[in-house]
């Protein structure tokens, strides 16, 4: 079949297998281009599968030499569907990663669960012993706690309601959006989604369970952003849970002698789940056209690599704010960055949308989640969704 996208709301309901393997080796090229890093050699990424966790998956093997357990929850093709996008990238990491003389295993459950989480430990002791890096980079709409009851997570305000412009990315619409203030049981439940309740877990049973290595780093991330998106980020639902995951980084450094728990800051990026808060694509459209203006723009790939290279493995030890975070939002939150962003943003309506803001280039990180849009991928040709990924590369 020849695989097209087909866009619903924020995602995109079809992966190109083709697409996707290429993007993952356009990323894996980049890092091979770049100096290497004396970091870990045994790392476990939670939520490996797209985003910042596939890149830092990439950057750990392929920057540092490193052994690397991923864990996912994707799902095969089945039919004429498509396999999801981080199926797809799974595999194709994997396969370049064996090719290349570098461990590599994934284990595909609920990443919540306690049984992915015993499964992962077996893994590990048989395999590698322990691991040196834990990376939490999970991200999902809903939970399933251990008493089976299932809480999700919400995207409103915590205080009054909140009015800004938004865009309707299809028809280049501007319009203003309203956000309404959450219940405190969507904010408690947000919490118990994003917050850093089950990163503390994962940590726990990795020690209970003797493969957490006795100086291991781990790292979480997370998004502050401009004034602009606080009410509904910073200072909305999002944010509560964000703040509950950094209070859980010093958690781990305190209640677990020899580890040190981080929370890594990073930039505002085009990812699936970031396509789904009102009024940030809208204001990331901004940025991206400012930042590659001024030659700061980075992606996934590059923000992870610069983690690893310049903050979590740096030689003179990790560079953190006054609140002990990382801070890879440097460049985007640079004054004459704002500055740029906030006048465009004053002028910004329907008619000028296309001329202010960078919604090609928008468009075109979405369609690369998905594995579409890569130069050098035929996508008029017919492509068994369940393709084995090692004979699209070649």
């Amino acid at each position: 079949m020849v695989i097209e996208p087909k866009i619903r709301g924020f995602i995109c309901t079809t992966a190109h297998p083709a697409g996707c393997c290429a993007h993952v080796k356009q990323q894996i090229d980049w890092v091979r281009a770049q100096e290497k890093v004396e970091g870990p050699k045994r790392v476990l990424v939670v939520g490996a599968s797209a985003g910042y966790g596939l890149s830092s998956r990439i950057a750990a093997a392929y920057a540092c030499g490193a052994a690397t357990v991923g864990v996912i929850f994707d799902k095969g093709a089945s039919g004429n569907r498509t396999a999801t996008a981080g199926w797809y990238n799974t595999a194709a990491f994997e396969s370049f990663a064996h090719a290349d003389g570098l461990y590599a295993k994934t284990i595909n459950g609920d990443a919540f669960s306690n049984a992915v989480k015993e499964e992962t430990i077996d893994l590990i002791r048989r395999d590698l012993g322990n691991v040196d890096l834990v990376v939490y980079s999970l991200a999902a709409p809903r939970r399933t706690l251990s008493d089976g009851t299932s809480v999700s997570s919400v995207l409103k305000t915590t205080g009054d309601e909140y009015r800004n412009k938004t865009i309707d990315l299809k028809t280049r619409t501007v319009s203003e959006v309203a956000i309404g203030p959450a219940t405190q049981q969507e904010i408690d439940d947000t919490i118990r989604v994003m917050g850093g309740e089950d990163w503390y877990d994962w940590i726990q049973a990795l020690r209970d369970g003797g493969v957490l290595a006795d100086h291991a780093v781990t790292v979480a991330y997370s998004y502050i952003g401009p004034e602009l998106t606080h009410p509904v980020y910073l200072n909305g639902t999002i944010g509560a849970a964000k703040r509950h995951l950094y209070e859980t980084s010093g958690r781990i450094t305190s209640d677990f002698p020899g580890v040190r728990g981080y929370i890594s800051v990073n930039k505002a990026l085009v990812t699936q789940s970031s396509a789904a808060i009102p009024v940030v694509p809208l204001y990331i459209s901004l940025l991206y056209r400012v930042m590659k203006e001024k030659g700061l723009h980075e992606g996934c790939m590059e923000q992870m690599y610069r983690l690893f290279h310049d903050r979590l493995y740096a030689a003179d030890g990790v560079p953190t704010d006054s609140e002990g975070q990382i801070r890879l939002d440097d460049w985007e939150m640079r004054p004459e960055v704002q500055e740029a962003v906030s006048a465009l943003w004053e002028q910004l309506d329907s008619d000028n949308v296309s001329q202010l803001a960078d919604v090609d280039g928008y468009w075109e990180d979405f369609y690369h989640i998905f594995g579409f849009g890569l130069p050098d991928v035929d996508y008029t040709a017919e492509v068994d969704p369940a393709v084995e990924i090692e004979s699209l590369q070649h």
